[in-house]
């Protein structure tokens, strides 16, 4: 039986050690780098990196040799949960159990925090494919290139940040079940989304595969959202590092909202389904992707 806790304690291990070592190379003592380092390695489950390198790893490449790309995803991921969490955002106090960053620090520190994590992350992954430019390296280099624009798409006006801004409009209105599912692919699904083709990519997957690995990812990548909304209502706050019940307080529009509280935990039970029935044909190899869609809806934070 493949040891899910194993293989994600090893992973974060290895992903918090990388990103330790990345801003360790700028000046600790900076106010700026401080807030940085506040907030990405205050823990967190590192699920997109973690399902990046899983992903190249399920079409025959070796995982932990992008480890540097893994680890800007999560980069843009810490940026995003920064600016979620600002008074005119999401306005918590509260994020993987300690203050959030604008409150241990203040709002300009925050915002300047995400800012330069958003950045750090395309310089980190620029740097890395630009070292490869000469002819022999020339296919490795347009690879890089792609994985550049697939998560950078995913990031933007057209996937993440769109998904904040219609998350923020909708409170207090009325969406029907496609609306909803629509502003959670682009706020959630989007970046595990690029998370997992970016590793396939990475990995030399083929068009087929990489074609079941985003049917994967798009199911997932909702259940992983549809069970946030779940944890908000029957989460425990110390457990989970965050508030509960914050959804119901600003009127937002969830899945339990719609559609209540069992029919969500089926939905996210079927989605899962359809994740795992997408990547069937696939070897051992895709043992990890399996189960963390498994304990995507099973986790309690």
């Amino acid at each position: 039986m493949f040891d899910l806790k194993g293989y994600l304690a090893s992973k974060q291990e290895n992903i918090n050690s990388y990103l330790d070592k990345i801003l360790q190379e700028s000046d600790i003592s900076c106010r700026i780098v401080t807030a940085m380092r506040y907030s990405l390695l205050a823990g967190g489950k590192r699920i997109r990196p973690v399902l990046c390198m899983a992903a190249v790893d399920s079409v025959g490449g070796v995982g932990e040799n992008f480890l540097t790309e893994a680890c800007a995803i999560e980069m843009i991921h810490t940026y995003s949960l920064i600016h979620d969490d600002l008074p005119a955002m999401d306005n918590d106090d509260l994020r993987r159990g300690r203050q959030t960053c604008h409150k241990a620090f203040d709002e300009a520190t925050a915002i300047l925090a995400g800012d330069a994590l958003l950045t750090l992350a395309f310089q980190v992954l620029s740097s890395k494919s630009f070292l490869s430019n000469n002819k022999e390296n020339e296919k490795n280099l347009n690879k890089s290139l792609q994985v550049i624009n697939i998560i950078a798409s995913a990031s933007g006006y057209k996937g993440m940040i769109e998904g904040q801004m219609r998350d923020i409009a909708s409170e207090g209105t009325n969406l029907d079940i496609d609306e909803l599912k629509n502003l959670h692919y682009m706020k959630t699904g989007a970046l595990i989304d690029a998370s997992i083709i970016a590793g396939a990519t990475m990995g030399g997957g083929n068009t087929e595969e990489i074609e079941k690995l985003h049917n994967y990812s798009k199911n997932i990548g909702l259940a992983f959202q549809v069970a946030d909304d779940i944890l908000n209502i029957e989460g425990d706050p110390v457990i989970m590092g965050k508030a509960a019940g914050t959804d119901e307080t600003r009127k937002k529009v969830t899945y339990p909202s719609l559609i209540g509280i069992e029919k969500s935990k089926k939905l996210a039970m079927d989605l899962v389904n359809k994740g795992l029935i997408a990547i069937e044909s696939f070897d051992k190899r895709s043992d990890p992707l399996r189960a963390i869609a498994n304990y995507i809806i099973e986790r309690k934070k």
